[in-house]
């Protein structure tokens, strides 16, 4: 999502970065481009209406126009404008808080609700709740079954009372059912349609009304654009949505619902479907958001991604080795397994601050077959090999790729591998003792890189 606009607005960005001083002139043009590039990603049009007026009208104010770098303080600005038109911070869930608590999930069929659902289900039995699903889509052919597996791959309970009842009355026994075994969150599947129509809306009003939820949750197709916007003013009109889980974001999506929803319907965007996999669901931040659009990069979430995935006792251990110099192969296979847990690499190198804009980078993966080569490598050179890997001549080179069943080519390859990768860990390490005694890397406290 937002690769050809991320593209576009730093293309124009950087031709104001490269001006020691900015004209009336030079904001209209750079504006038009900026126009323009959020009109093709389907952008709502009142909203790139009002976002240009309120970038123009501060570009040309005295914070720019008197400024020694003028590029970056309109770079600044289309940051700031660009998080107000997404909403000003995360948007947390609502929890009742001396009784079970209640989210209904809505949207169109195709949508990839029961997905969804599952998802954040189990981002909340993470976080130590016990969530029940409710099985309340009686009309698309085995929604029941999907939802069934899905809460059998998330490892949380599905409520179903099969199709022949009523949502209404489904919904009804589910709090029955929550109250009996102690679950905390009900989290109710609802009957999508491939268009919106009265007989379904009306439906799920009967639902809000007997369970009276804490949140109700619009899933929105991101790849749909503007029609998106459309689906989301509908159903807040019946419903009064509470938030909006976009879905199918690593699709080919131009970024439009994104930018539009929050100003269309006044709700906001509350978490990010980003990929197949059980847990992808990330919490939409739109100051994170906005910094990637603009290739600023997202410390922030690679932060939160690498504490997710990386083992808290080997990051420890791997700390150690890294302060005396000890990083060997078991290390960096290990880490290699782990980098694989937080998703695409091109993703992540993405928000790297000055990494964003690497064409080069796009489409980078940590390659399951390639894992399995390096695994086998590594696992045909004896224990000294791999604790001290300076010790790999020709010879053994040799002997490693006819055990592993790879060739000399690969095992160098390997080799060089590991040893920028410990360059890096290196850094990473020095990174760390500056933001000690700076107080905190890059003003993130006293984090430690988990790697």
């Amino acid at each position: 999502m937002f690769e050809n606009l991320s593209d576009k607005l730093q293309n124009t960005l950087k031709k104001l970065r490269g001006k020691g001083k900015l004209t009336e002139k030079d904001i209209d043009i750079a504006m038009k481009e900026v126009k323009m590039s959020l009109l093709e990603a389907d952008v709502n049009y009142k909203v790139v209406k009002m976002f240009v007026n309120n970038v123009k009208e501060r570009a040309l104010g005295h914070e720019v126009m008197d400024s020694l770098s003028p590029g970056q303080q309109v770079v600044k600005i289309v940051h700031d404008e660009l998080v107000n038109i997404m909403g000003e911070g995360e948007s947390k869930l609502n929890f009742s808080p001396n009784d079970i608590t209640y989210f209904m999930m809505c949207g169109l069929q195709g949508a990839g609700k029961t997905t969804a659902t599952g998802k954040l289900a189990k981002k909340l039995k993470k976080e130590g709740k016990r969530p029940l699903l409710v099985a309340c889509d009686i009309y698309r052919p085995a929604a029941i079954k999907q939802l069934e597996v899905v809460g059998g791959n998330v490892d949380v309970p599905v409520f179903s009372m099969g199709d022949k009842t009523s949502p209404v009355i489904i919904a009804q026994e589910a709090m029955k059912h929550a109250l009996k075994n102690g679950n905390d969150i009900v989290i109710i599947d609802t009957a999508g349609r491939l268009h919106i129509d009265e007989e379904l809306m009306e439906e799920l009003v009967q639902i809000k009304e007997t369970v009276n939820p804490e949140e109700i949750l619009l899933l929105l197709d991101a790849m749909t654009g503007q029609d998106a916007v459309k689906v989301a003013e509908t159903f807040n009109k019946y419903l009064e949505i509470t938030g909006v889980i976009l879905t199918k974001v690593d699709g080919d999506a131009r970024g439009g619902a994104a930018l539009s929803i929050r100003n269309v319907v006044d709700k906001p965007i509350k978490f990010l479907s980003v990929g197949e996999k059980m847990d992808q669901i990330e919490t939409f931040h739109p100051d994170r958001m906005a910094s990637r659009i603009l290739g600023m990069g997202d410390v922030l979430s690679i932060i939160e991604k690498a504490q997710d995935a990386f083992d808290e006792k080997q990051a420890i251990e791997l700390q150690k080795k890294l302060k005396t110099q000890e990083f060997n192969l078991e290390d960096f296979l290990s880490q290699l397994q782990q980098m694989k847990n937080m998703g695409p690499l091109d993703e992540i190198l993405e928000m790297i601050p000055g990494l964003g804009g690497n064409k080069k980078l796009k489409g980078l993966k940590v390659d399951e077959k390639e894992l399995k080569h390096t695994e086998a490598i590594i696992q045909s050179m004896t224990k000294k090999e791999r604790m001290s890997p300076s010790l790999i001549n020709g010879s053994r080179r040799k002997r490693i790729a006819a055990g592993s069943g790879t060739s000399v080519q690969k095992v160098n390859q390997l080799l060089k591998q590991y040893e920028e990768m410990r360059k890096m860990m290196k850094k990473f390490s020095s990174m760390e003792k500056m933001g000690k005694k700076k107080g905190g890397l890059g003003g993130l406290g006293n984090f430690k890189m988990p790697f």
